[in-house]
């Protein structure tokens, strides 16, 4: 729809409707709080202006968004981040119950912001003269780490994708992927850095995960490679994005490489946690040695019934267990699990990671549409976009060792080891490294 949207007062509903669609508040601050520190009408005047101002520069000291920035996000159904959504553990492992796309049960309050120390770094060449960030609009920090606190939507594909949006809307697009079992706050850390360089960082829940649905409850419930890709090509597309910085680990390095390697023109460069991840369906069917099996033992495990329905039935203490072993020196908190486990409650995501790791066995079949494509992946095709492949010195998971993949990237390439404990989850527990790689990779 189009128009003007109708001017919300400052007294207004946590729900605001105008003819450009719904959007959500935050419930606003008392004015008590706001001036409590204020002596006098002199004093008073001024903590006003100072308010006005920090909401102006986008949530500096930790003030909510006012209507301008509200009305601002209206267009994508923006809504305040935070809140779990209802669990659905009984849900099929092909199809889901049919959703309502656009009803979002959101319950949490909107998080206060985060201000950043000015970094000096450029993005493209042409990004390099713009306005250096101040602070981050969109990430908040709370107990346990920093979050997301505005979520977009957007139909897509078979999809609506939440994502989050942070940085100058010119600036070059950096998009990053989380893998499995994590979520978009794998990025928390790294998107307010890669905006105070002058980029929009891009970040969404892949299918399955967070406030992404599927348009219709007749969509199959796959997770096989390629689909992911596809998903973020139509995002792409929906965003009217022609290129951009592609960064991941696990699923996300997978399905970015996917996109470099298949659609070469919309990669600007690559950085991929544990280097080359594109596999095959026949591949999978080699059996490895002994010990390299063992660490694979939730594959088995999502293999039979039992497992499908375990993984539903304690989603939390499985995916704790996977941080754990994954990154066995990262003393993750219980809000850090919490802020991700909250993307597990999507009703498609057992299905679609039961589906995921059936599919890499054979045991599962993906989709006809997707036949082509992954035949052109079964040939593990080279990447000749520039890239930087990262690995931690503490990956508990199975990964392969960078010699074995360094020929796959034709282009500029650098790996680089990650010192301090590093574990899977490179993106979390090492921002400021992964930042820097995404920085200088869209540079080689």
């Amino acid at each position: 729809m189009t128009g003007a949207r109708a001017r919300c007062s400052p007294d207004r509903p946590p729900i605001c409707r105008g003819r450009s669609g719904t959007h959500r508040h935050a419930p606003a601050r008392s004015s008590t709080k706001r001036h409590k520190a204020a002596q006098g009408n002199t004093e008073q005047h001024e903590a006003t202006r100072s308010s006005t101002k920090r909401r102006r520069i986008g949530m500096r000291g930790g003030r909510l968004p006012g209507p301008r920035t509200a009305r601002r996000h209206s267009a994508r159904h923006a809504v305040p981040h935070g809140a779990a959504f209802p669990d659905n553990p009984e849900g099929g492992l092909i199809m889901s119950h049919p959703i309502n796309a656009r009803r979002r049960r959101l319950l949490g309050t909107t998080l206060a912001g985060i201000s950043l120390v000015d970094l000096g770094l450029g993005g493209f060449a042409h990004a390099q003269s713009a306005p250096r960030a101040t602070s981050a609009a969109g990430v908040a920090r709370a107990a346990g780490g920093a979050s997301f606190d505005t979520i977009h939507q957007i139909d897509a594909g078979v999809l609506n994708v939440g994502y989050a949006d942070v940085g100058p809307k010119g600036g070059p697009a950096v998009i990053l992927l989380h893998g499995w079992p994590y979520d978009i706050h794998s990025f928390a850390e790294v998107a307010p850095l890669l905006a105070a360089a002058g980029y929009r960082v891009i970040v969404p829940y892949l299918r399955g995960y967070g406030t992404t649905r599927f348009l219709s409850a007749d969509t199959p419930r796959n997770g096989q490679q390629a689909v992911t890709a596809v998903d973020i090509i139509a995002l792409m597309d929906a965003l009217k994005i022609d290129r951009a910085v592609l960064g991941g680990f696990d699923w996300g390095a997978r399905t970015a490489g996917i996109i470099a390697a298949a659609w070469p023109q919309r990669c600007h460069a690559l950085v991929s946690v544990s280097g080359y991840l594109i596999g095959s369906q026949e591949a999978n069917r080699k059996p490895l040695a002994p010990k390299a099996e063992l660490a694979w033992w939730y594959q088995f495990y999502f293999a039979t019934e039992r497992g499908a329905a375990g993984y539903a039935a304690n989603r939390d203490d499985f995916n704790r267990l996977i941080w754990q072993l994954a990154s066995p020196r990262w003393r993750f908190d219980d809000e850090t699990f919490a802020r991700s486990a909250a993307s597990f409650r999507n009703p498609d995501h057992v299905a679609i990671v039961v589906h995921n790791y059936r599919w890499r066995l054979g045991l599962a079949q993906g989709e006809p549409q997707y036949d082509a494509l992954e035949k052109r992946l079964a040939a593990a095709p080279a990447i000749a976009a520039p890239t930087i492949t990262l690995e931690g010195d503490a990956n508990g998971a199975p990964h392969p060792e960078p010699a074995a993949y360094a020929m796959k990237f034709t282009g500029k390439y650098r790996h680089r080891d990650i010192a301090g404990g590093i574990g899977h989850n490179l993106p979390q527990e090492a921002p400021k490294a992964f930042a820097d790689a995404i920085l200088q990779a869209a540079h080689l």
